[in-house]
């Protein structure tokens, strides 16, 4: 007998975000549906021959009476129920017209995003939290011997690139003066209102309290589970669908997958390229940050193929 062919569903969902990026609107379940009396981003499924966009449009006009004017893709999410697979194309809304309220009678908030998981979602969310939480402009720090030189330089980039997203790479250094730099550039990041994650062991965390950890690829094909509590991120290079595919079972937070483009440091590396990188993507069920020759103003292509955005060192660290 032949195994029982799933329903397809494809729902289009919104990450509205507030002008000033510190809540998202939210909109409540109702009580006689699937997973009734969670929370999510609204939306709902796609009608025949309706492009994501266009149903996006349609059913927020519809559940909250607004009118999109500018989104943006932010992820795509598959995910396996008993009875279903389930396809959310989510976009971030950046501007729209009218006050959201629930037209249909559904409970909807504006919610601060540091509460975000403090509210029961369906399990297919879980993924577009931590997009919404991230930026699309990820920093890996150059190698710096200097460490004046080193934080003038992260100063610079948390103040004049807004950058938000730190990883804090010095492969030169031993523990020690690791640890040291980890503590000032830590001080610069909580003064700047941005993350910190350190590239190393889940282990230096115990002696700088960081936002979490970035795993080299070698160490996350190592892992049987995940090496962190769920209140640290936790990211790790990837550089192809295995990698990836592990770095989804380990429970990676996001992660970046290198190289997209040839790079001065790795010429001998073949590159991705940007078809094969959103075919990578599609199915990654996590944030992905393109690396690899990227620069700022590739941040919009990059979302446009399925990332979170761009990782770079050359073009923030100067």
């Amino acid at each position: 007998m032949n195994a029982m062919v799933k329903r397809r569903v494809h729902v289009a969902a919104a990450a509205i975000i507030s002008a000033d990026g510190s809540e998202v609107l939210l909109a409540r379940r109702p009580s006689n549906v699937d997973h009734g009396g969670l929370w999510e981003f609204p939306g709902g499924k796609l009608a025949p021959y309706e492009t994501g966009l266009e149903a996006l449009k349609r059913e927020l006009h519809e559940e909250l009476g607004v009118e999109i004017r500018r989104a943006q893709p932010l992820i795509r999410i598959h995910h396996e129920y008993p009875d279903k697979h389930i396809l959310l194309d989510v976009w971030q809304v950046h501007d729209f017209a009218g006050e959201p309220f629930g037209r249909e009678g559904q409970a909807v908030r504006w919610v601060p995003m540091g509460e975000l998981f403090g509210y029961p979602f369906p399990a297919a969310n879980v993924p577009i939290l931590r997009a919404v939480m991230l930026p699309t402009e990820y920093l890996i720090t150059g190698e710096e011997e200097d460490e004046t030189v080193f934080l003038t330089r992260l100063e610079r980039a948390l103040t004049e690139d807004r950058v938000r997203l730190v990883q804090l790479r010095a492969k030169t250094l031993d523990r020690g003066d690791y640890l040291s730099r980890a503590e000032q550039a830590l001080a610069l990041c909580r003064r700047h209102g941005a993350r910190l994650v350190l590239n190393g062991e889940p282990e230096l965390l115990e002696g700088v309290d960081a936002d979490g950890i970035h795993l080299t690829s070698e160490r996350l094909m190592s892992l049987d589970r995940r090496p962190l509590s769920e209140g640290k991120w936790l990211s790790a290079s990837t550089h192809d669908r295995e990698q990836l595919v592990q770095a989804h079972r380990i429970g990676c937070d996001f992660v970046t997958l290198s190289p997209l483009r040839t790079t001065p440091s790795h010429p001998e590396v073949a590159p991705i390229g940007w078809h094969d990188f959103q075919q990578l993507v599609e199915h990654a069920g996590m944030p992905v940050f393109a690396l690899g020759g990227m620069t700022r103003f590739d941040a919009n292509h990059a979302r446009a193929v399925g990332a979170q955005g761009i990782a770079s060192i050359r073009d923030f660290w100067k």
